[in-house]
This record gives C-alpha cells, sequence and structure tokens, in this order.
C-alpha cells in the first residue's frame, strides 16, 4: 500500500525543552520540536498543526503564539500552526473586539484557534464573543471540553453536550473541532440515569460497546462539528468498539481529524492508535478514501493546505 504521510490535528511543543518544568503526571517535559519530529518520523506524521498553549490549565507551561509560530517557520512543511486567544482577553467581557488579536495572527500564519482550554461554559456570553469573531475571521477551533467549571480545564458543558450543540446552532459557519474525555464520551448513550452522573464519570475512558450517544447525533444534525482523534481519549473511542469505529469513520468520513496530542517521548497511545487505524486500512475495514480523508485529506481542505 501507498505510505500517505499523515497530519496530526493536535501537537504541542516549546522552545525550551530543556529548562520547562516536567509534567507531574509523565515525568516528563513538553518536547521541543527536534523531539516531537523524532517521535513523528517512527509513526509516520507528516505535518503537525502546533496549538500554543496560553494558560497553564492543563499544564505546566505556557507556549506563545510568538513561541509556536517561531517554531513552525524554522520547520518548514513539517509544522504549520494556531494561534490561541483566551474568551477573557483584551477587557474580559462579551464585547471585546477579540477579531482585532485573530486578524493580527491570521495574517502571519495562524490557521485556526486552539487548543481552547478556558475554563468557561461553551454558552458564556465571553465564549459565544470569541466563537463569534472566530466565525467573522473564517478560522476553525478546537476545545478541550470539561465535565464542568472549577473542575477541570476546559470549555464546560453538561452531559449530553446542550452548550455545544446551543454554539453549534448559533454559529452554523463555524467550524469546531471537539477533543477530550468528556467529548468522546458521548460517542455512547449512558447506561445510568443523566442525574446521576458524576464529574469523575465522564472524565474518564468509557469501555465496552458503543450504544450511540450524543455525538453522533450532534454530528449528523450540525455539519460545521468535527472531530479530534488524539490523545487516549479519541483513541479509546475508537478501539472500545472496533466494529462501530468502521460505521463511524465511514459515516463522518469528511469530518474526523486524525491527530496525536503528544505531551511526553513517554507516551504510548500514538503508537497504539496509528496501529489500531493503520490496521483498518491493511484489513479492508475502512476503504482507500476514508483512510486518506481521516489520515491527511480533512485537515488539508479544512486547514486550507491545498
Amino acid at each position: 500500500m501507498k505510505f500517505i504521510p499523515k497530519i496530526d490535528i493536535h501537537a504541542h511543543v516549546t522552545l525550551y525543552p530543556d529548562i520547562v518544568p516536567a509534567n507531574p503526571y509523565s515525568g516528563r517535559p513538553t518536547l521541543g520540536d527536534e523531539g516531537l519530529l523524532r517521535m513523528y518520523d517512527e509513526l509516520g506524521i507528516g505535518t503537525g498543526v502546533l496549538l500554543p498553549m496560553i494558560t497553564m490549565a492543563g499544564g505546566t507551561v505556557i507556549t506563545t503564539n510568538e513561541e509556536t509560530m517561531t517554531i513552525a517557520e524554522r520547520n518548514p512543511g513539517r509544522f504549520v500552526w494556531f494561534c490561541n486567544v483566551d474568551p477573557r482577553a483584551l477587557d474580559n467581557t462579551p464585547h471585546a473586539n477579540l477579531s482585532y488579536l485573530l486578524e493580527h495572527y491570521k495574517k502571519l500564519g495562524a490557521r485556526g484557534v486552539g487548543e481552547i482550554m478556558t475554563n468557561l461554559y461553551f454558552d458564556d456570553p465571553r465564549t459565544d464573543n470569541l466563537f463569534s469573531h472566530c466565525e467573522e475571521c473564517d478560522m476553525p477551533v478546537l476545545f478541550h471540553m470539561s465535565p464542568a467549571t472549577e473542575y477541570n480545564y476546559g470549555l464546560a458543558d453538561d452531559a449530553g453536550m446542550p452548550r455545544l450543540e446551543k454554539m453549534l446552532k448559533k454559529h452554523p459557519r463555524l467550524k469546531i473541532i471537539g477533543h477530550s474525555q468528556p467529548f468522546w464520551a458521548e460517542i455512547s448513550a449512558w447506561d445510568k440515569d443523566v442525574c446521576a452522573l458524576t464529574l469523575e464519570d465522564r472524565n474518564r475512558y468509557p469501555t465496552g460497546k458503543v450504544k450511540e450517544g450524543a455525538l453522533p447525533r450532534l454530528l449528523r444534525e450540525y455539519e460545521n462539528l468535527y472531530c479530534d482523534l488524539s490523545a487516549g481519549s479519541g483513541c479509546n473511542a475508537m478501539t472500545r468498539d472496533p466494529e462501530y469505529a468502521v460505521s463511524f469513520m465511514t459515516e463522518f468520513e469528511d469530518r474526523i481529524l486524525y491527530g496525536c496530542d503528544i505531551c511526553a517521548d513517554t507516551n504510548q497511545h500514538p503508537y497504539r492508535f496509528r496501529d489500531f487505524f493503520d490496521g483498518l486500512r491493511e484489513s479492508g475495514a475502512i476503504s482507500e478514501t476514508v483512510y486518506y480523508k481521516i489520515a491527511r485529506g480533512n485537515a488539508e481542505k479544512l486547514l486550507k493546505l491545498v
């Protein structure tokens, strides 16, 4: 089979890998560009989409838009970049002219906005304002979802993702890319009463056969919703039920994006998912068309790379 270099929709790097603090969970620091590219060569990744981390929420180091752009520009062809804008930027109001920042970074080459990690509700007026400006500037957004505010990092929603649905409906021209445990957990319906779910339930990695939940419904109803397959959450959502994964990838072939979310050089989920995804191609479970779209075609189209 012809080798197809994948596009990683979800990458993080630092300019200072030798001096940044280690992540307390992995014990390893955020990778620099050289370290990430070594893993990319092993994984068959041609291009990574660098996502700045402009808040300490979700990590131990801040990576600015300017640092991220610098790394992308010194590795032409291997990286492109998103900018990141906090919904509270400028004057922390629902009326801030965030297009001022977005247009600045777009002119410098930013392809989108994210990873949004701010712990506000999806329908907080400040988040809504950011989405309005991203829609106006034609910049897709990639978010991390949290099960609640003041619990974890990321935009917060309730079980069933009603607040995300509200934003999908309100901003139909905005391409919204979903990621994280609470997002991918919604691929399947919850077996217990929604009111009984704990925040920990929603922030874990559910196992077992998929009984369709909110995520497939939203994908069918809103063409502006996309899925980021990165991290343990995306890997788990696909590998928990391989038969359903095939039907999911096939039905939503135009809106699924391959991703890694490598946070340390010890991460194993990118290798597990590569083997799973490539195995579906090799067995014929998914078509060459579906494989190509998810591996790179959808990202090329969404980010205007071709």
